[in-house]
């Protein structure tokens, strides 16, 4: 979930460090040096560098059954998941504050943009170090920078790209598997499909047209650019170079620039080509094809695939784009 702040936000005990946007044009690695402060008692501030980023992390009053460290590194995997799809950090100063409240599990998170971005993520008291390595709900705030605010008409497009991008961002940690990924798209993206009534995604405000019709907008984007470029880019590529040019969530872009930009790094108009598709009509898209030409079979909770599809080559590179691009630039 995504919010804009015009002016800073007031929150007792945080700390106020200001945040710039991109510092360098230059690659910075995914597994970098962190600098953890882990003195003090469980619940006492730390600020966490990686990569380019500082994250300057607090805690409202309560308690924690999991320890201190692990909810440090469940924060910094998180960050680097960002930075390998990335390629760096979207914003170079962060400000987490995670609300204590009773139960267990990452409950859910908003992120501020403005010139302090600001995410703030409730999470159980009982939550256990299992609960945070399974967790999805920091990498799709942390995501949420990566990308400029748009009009509210186009927030579909925010909440989809957070939850396309997400377990790609976690699949480059170790945190799930190439299945699991497929698996939730499988199971996801008909949530996305237009219904009765529909009237594109620019005009239809309901949770799946939000969410999973705006990570359909990516998962078909991604199809198409692949193909258009025999699989030499895809939606990462166009993704990047928004960051690389400034289009975080520290400003506020007309949408049209944003896709221009992402256009011209794959180069093919298929970002705005789909956009004018898809933004004030139903379009209808057949998944069970996809996942045939894919060669992704789904059967209950397990997913099989298949080399021989027409598609197979482009699934594999998917799955497989941030990884191959963070070794090809740290060599």
């Amino acid at each position: 979930m995504r919010r804009w702040i015009v002016s800073a936000i007031i929150v007792a005990g945080i700390l106020t460090n200001s945040g710039s946007g991109l510092e360098t044009d230059y690659f910075l690695p995914a597994v970098a040096e962190e600098q953890i402060d882990i003195s003090g008692d469980n619940l006492s501030p730390a600020r966490l560098m990686v990569a380019n980023v500082t994250i300057d992390l607090t805690f409202s009053s309560g308690t924690l059954e999991v320890s201190r460290a692990q909810v440090l590194e469940w924060v910094t995997t998180s960050a680097q998941g960002v930075v390998r799809y990335y390629g760096r950090f979207p914003v170079s100063h962060v400000r987490l504050l995670l609300t204590l409240e009773s139960g267990a599990g990452v409950r859910f998170g908003t992120t501020w943009g403005g010139h302090d971005p600001f995410i703030k993520v409730w999470l159980g008291q009982s939550t256990k170090g299992a609960m945070l390595q399974q967790d999805w709900v920091m990498t799709h705030e942390m995501v949420h920078l990566a990308f400029p605010d748009v009009p509210d008409t186009h927030h579909w497009l925010e909440e989809g790209i957070a939850t396309y991008v997400e377990p790609l961002a976690r699949l480059a940690m170790g945190q799930v598997k190439v299945e699991k990924v497929w698996l939730d798209l499988v199971e996801g993206l008909p949530h996305g499909l237009p219904r009765s009534g529909d009237q594109g995604l620019d005009y239809t405000h309901t949770w799946g047209r939000t969410y999973w019709g705006g990570a359909l907008f990516c998962f078909l984007a991604e199809l198409e650019i692949r193909q258009r470029t025999a699989n030499e880019h895809g939606l990462q590529d166009a993704l990047r170079a928004v960051v690389a040019a400034g289009g975080t969530m520290s400003v506020e872009w007309p949408l049209a620039h944003a896709l221009a930009i992402g256009d011209r790094a794959v180069g093919a108009p298929v970002l705005t080509e789909l956009y004018n598709r898809m933004k004030a009509s139903p379009v209808e898209i057949d998944l069970v094809e996809f996942w045939q030409r894919l060669g992704v079979e789904a059967q209950g909770k397990t997913v099989t695939f298949h080399d021989d599809a027409p598609l197979a080559a482009v699934r594999r590179a998917i799955t497989a784009a941030a990884l191959e691009k963070v070794a090809r630039q740290e060599q």
